[in-house]
């Protein structure tokens, strides 16, 4: 449970730090130190903020420190494209772990120095059953699991680990397992394995190790070589407690962290999995990692997602040890709560349709002063230009409109936003399709007023088409059109939503867009929210990316 008190919001993890650095507790008088370690094998999603939100607000929270360090004891898929984009992510959501940047390969020595130790103390023996047969023989519910070579003696389970170090055996053929309960009712206690051999490249070690330690052995240590005090963790390393705790208490270290766990984030209409989000980079599903429709934290910054509007989504879920999905609908509406208080207001036309007022003078230009952003006083106005020939949208006209279309229809008079009332006089058509609108202004209604008190229902968008520029908008939907993608007995590729982005060429926007750069944001009226595409967006050829639709129930219109 989360509660807000006079410092701040809390939940079970903050209370049980403060328990422990209370008068008495196991880390009086101590710093609290947390850490953060991904894996260096993808890109950071939304997940995994969860998570280093936790980590690195804890610390911020206790007036503590958070290390990075890089979990790269596996170094079949890591690489340092992702180490500099996981910092890169982090330093974006406005977190930074000063000095403390860490490796969890910087202590490869000293952790085959503890797995000598605990050889030495008959607590680890070196065992030689295939994966295979170790999957055979690991017992079930009420069946203690078989080890052959549990007795081995430790001198000679010594010279087979540093052979094994040394490289004369090939992949599999030994493995380094801690000698604990083979009848625990914990699988994870079951003599687990410490090392393996595996003859391939590490990112940073290159070819000098060809073994390598399992996570659930190497990262306790790591955390106690740290001296990190809590080691906050995702709800299935639950069950791996025991281990780790045992790992830290017979290492010989000083320092013996707590493990925490809590409830991992699951959001629907995506995955979580760095495996499946790779699949679909590399069977060309999407067009990077940093795809906008991509749960990757890359991705949603170049879709338009601000640091606030992900900080305020974490703290809006909470910390909690149940798992639960939540809306995805949440997270974009915190989106929009940000970028309503801070984005610039602006006129585009996504589908453009040709408005001429007949009755306004050719050659005559003017200005009319438009807010910037009405949240903001201080955001001032700019200028927008007025002429002739106007742009106005597609779906803004109907020669036989239905029932309560309020648009332009002939007869009907509409509002331009911010400039003039006109009356719609008929339209100009090429192959049974219209491709020009004509209408009449009221020069008495200038700014849209209407000094004699009439009521004009309709309210359009509009850009001038002597002063406008030229752009390219994407608009995104979620990329699965089914809400639980990685449910049970589904193929997530199945699930694929075929209309997660439409590309629209040819639009009109204001001529002060023609100069934005990302990662500049700006609310298109009654359009959505959008930012300049940092990727492809370039001088003479703007690229806009729909962040998000101005309210929840245009997405669902647009779905319908």
């Amino acid at each position: 449970m989360a509660e807000h008190t006079e410092t701040g919001y809390r939940n079970f993890i903050h209370a049980a730090v403060e328990e422990d650095i209370a008068p008495g507790g196991r880390f009086e008088g101590m710093t609290v130190h947390t850490r953060f370690p991904p894996e260096p094998n993808g890109y950071l999603h939304i997940g995994h903020c969860k998570a280093l939100m936790i980590d690195f607000g804890t610390a911020e929270k206790y007036g503590g420190l958070c290390n990075l360090r890089m979990d790269d004891t596996n170094p079949a898929k890591e690489d340092t494209e992702y180490v500099d984009a996981i910092q890169e992510d982090i330093h974006w959501l406005g977190f930074d772990w000063g000095d403390r940047f860490f490796y969890g390969s910087d202590y490869f020595e000293q952790t085959y120095q503890i797995a000598e130790k605990l050889i030495r103390e008959g607590l680890a023996y070196v065992c030689q059953l295939s994966a295979e047969e170790f999957r055979a023989n690991r017992g079930d519910i009420g069946v203690p699991a078989v080890s052959p070579w549990r007795d081995r003696p430790a001198e000679e389970s010594l010279d087979l680990f540093r052979r094994m170090r040394a490289g004369e055996f090939p992949d599999g053929a030994y493995t380094l397992r801690a000698r604990i309960d083979l009848a625990s009712g914990n699988f994870n206690m079951r003599d687990p394995v410490l090392y393996r051999i595996r003859h391939v490249e590490h990112h940073r070690q290159g070819t000098s190790w060809c073994i390598f330690p399992m996570y659930d052995f190497a990262h306790p240590i790591q955390d106690a070589l740290e001296g990190i005090t809590h080691s906050l963790c995702s709800l299935e390393y639950e069950d791996h407690r025991p281990l780790y705790n045992w790992v830290v208490e017979h290492s010989g270290l000083p320092a013996h962290p707590r493990q925490i766990e809590f409830a991992r984030l699951g959001i629907n209409y995506t995955v979580m999995s760095k495996r499946k989000l790779r699949r679909l980079v590399e069977e060309g599903y999407v067009s990077g990692w940093d795809d906008p429709r991509m749960p990757t934290l890359c991705g949603l910054r170049r879709r338009g997602y601000t640091p606030a509007s992900i900080r305020d989504f974490c703290e809006r879920i909470g910390v909690a040890k149940a798992a639960s999905t939540v809306e995805y609908s949440l997270l974009e509406a915190c989106l929009r709560d940000d970028l309503n208080a801070h984005a610039q207001r602006a006129m585009a036309v996504l589908r453009p349709l040709r408005l001429t007022i007949t009755n306004y003078p050719e050659g005559r230009t003017e200005e009319f002063d438009v807010e910037n952003n009405p949240m903001d006083e201080a955001a001032g106005t700019r200028k927008v230009g007025f002429s002739r020939s106007l742009w106005v949208e597609e779906e803004d006209f109907m020669e036989e409109p239905p029932k309560k279309y309020n648009r332009l229809f002939p007869g009907n008079e509409v509002r331009l936003k911010g400039a003039y009332v006109v009356r719609c006089t008929g339209c100009r058509k090429e192959d049974g399709r219209v491709v020009e609108v004509f209408a009449e202004y009221d020069p008495d209604t200038y700014g849209g007023n209407t000094p004699d008190g009439r009521k004009v229902r309709g309210t359009i968008h509009w850009v001038d088409a002597g002063s406008c520029a030229e752009a390219e908008v994407r608009l995104y939907d979620d990329l699965f059109a089914d809400p639980d993608p990685d449910g049970p007995d589904k193929d997530f590729i199945q699930c694929l939503n075929p209309d997660s982005l439409q590309v629209l060429t040819g639009c009109k926007v204001e001529r002060m867009l023609a100069d934005a750069q990302a990662p500049a944001d700006f609310q298109f009226l009654r359009s959505g929210y959008f930012c300049v595409d940092s990727k492809d967006s370039a001088p003479g050829h703007l690229v806009f990316n729909r962040a998000v639709a101005l309210k929840e129930s245009f997405k669902k219109e647009e779905r319908k």
